[in-house]
């Protein structure tokens, strides 16, 4: 059974290639892997505003309190962001995921500088989306 792909391994296999279309290529294979959203949770209330694309997050409080997040997309590149996003994100606690310098840690792949800036926008704001959705359940 191999481990799962952690946030670290991305940025690992990110440093070994040096062209962006390989990159662009990983990220729309890692979109692939994303757990399966209902299409009854895509709805007006779970869409990300800011988004160029169609994007929806739902996020599923688990019993020990992590959160455990269901994203679609109808791009396949963002499908592959929502994809890095749930590798820093995905079953952590509400305040584990609001602790998470996620604007440091995307900087660390050198995404905003390779990106659109409509795209750079949007995974920025389903970063906000996923911290709303934390704060929500810390608050609950």
């Amino acid at each position: 059974m191999t481990k799962p792909l952690s946030f670290d391994d991305l940025q690992s296999d990110f440093e070994l290639f040096e062209d962006w279309e390989d990159k662009y290529r990983m990220l729309i294979e890692l979109g692939r892997t994303l757990e399966p959203m209902p299409d009854a949770l895509k709805t007006d209330a779970t869409r990300v505003r800011g988004c160029s694309s169609q994007v929806w997050f739902f996020a599923e409080p688990r019993a020990d309190g992590r959160l455990h997040f269901l994203g679609d997309s109808d791009a396949h590149i963002v499908r592959g962001l929502i994809a890095v996003l749930f590798l820093l994100f995905q079953d952590r606690t509400p305040d584990e995921i609001l602790a998470i310098d996620a604007r440091g840690k995307l900087g660390e792949l050198g995404l905003a500088g390779h990106l659109s800036p409509t795209r750079t926008n949007g995974l920025y704001s389903m970063v906000g989306r996923i911290q709303a959705l934390a704060q929500d359940a810390a608050s609950a």
